[in-house]
């Protein structure tokens, strides 16, 4: 009887942690983003921008938004470390895409990485933000270019996940609180979650 009643109290009251990749090609922002983050939602202080190294492995953060618990995942964007992605894609509730939106010259290497990991099945119904990063910089391109440049936003099937594009500066911070609100919303109406709940149960 106590092990059903407590069954009963976990499956009700339990808390979910939403799991969520920070990926892109190295030296996009994807550090500066988890580092901003986590100064905006957490009593740590994020690393200055001026003292990160490219990432080799990966970085992980832990924070609170809109009272929900998440892990961010900040994996390495380097050609050789791109082979890893896919190790983390199964348990993960969301993506987010990072662009460095001053450098179109990368655009098309990173839209290659972008659909190599839009084609998982791993990451069915997982909604995903592309930060288009650097808006501070002159010569940044904009939501719209980015948009039609990843093929975002074009006719999808209805039952697509929820995926957004969004100018952000992780360097000032600029659009990433409602950035990740958005996430995390997107996250609690997709079916995405309750499947990743029955899988951990």
């Amino acid at each position: 009887m106590f092990t059903l009643m407590y069954g009963l109290w976990e499956y009700l009251f339990r808390k979910d942690v939403y799991q969520m990749l920070i990926l892109g090609l190295d030296k996009a922002g994807k550090t500066n983003v988890l580092e901003h983050l986590k100064t905006m939602y957490t009593t740590l202080v994020g690393l200055d921008p001026g003292k990160i190294l490219p990432t080799v492995g990966l970085n992980v953060g832990r924070l609170d938004a809109k009272g929900q618990s998440i892990v961010l995942w900040d994996l390495g964007g380097q050609p050789a470390l791109q082979s890893i992605w896919d190790k983390y894609y199964a348990e993960s509730h969301a993506v987010i895409y990072v662009v460095d939106a001053a450098n179109p010259a990368r655009f098309a290497e990173s839209k290659a990485a972008f659909d190599r990991m839009r084609s998982s099945s791993q990451l069915a119904e997982a909604p995903l933000l592309v930060m288009a990063n650097k808006q501070d910089l002159e010569g940044a391109v904009g939501v719209p270019e980015i948009s039609e440049f990843f093929g975002i936003g074009k006719t999808v099937p209805p039952d697509a996940p929820p995926m957004k594009v969004v100018p952000v500066c992780a360097h000032t911070g600029q659009g990433l609180k409602e950035s990740i609100e958005w996430l995390v919303h997107a996250v609690r109406i997709s079916p995405r979650l309750q499947r990743l709940r029955v899988s951990s149960a």
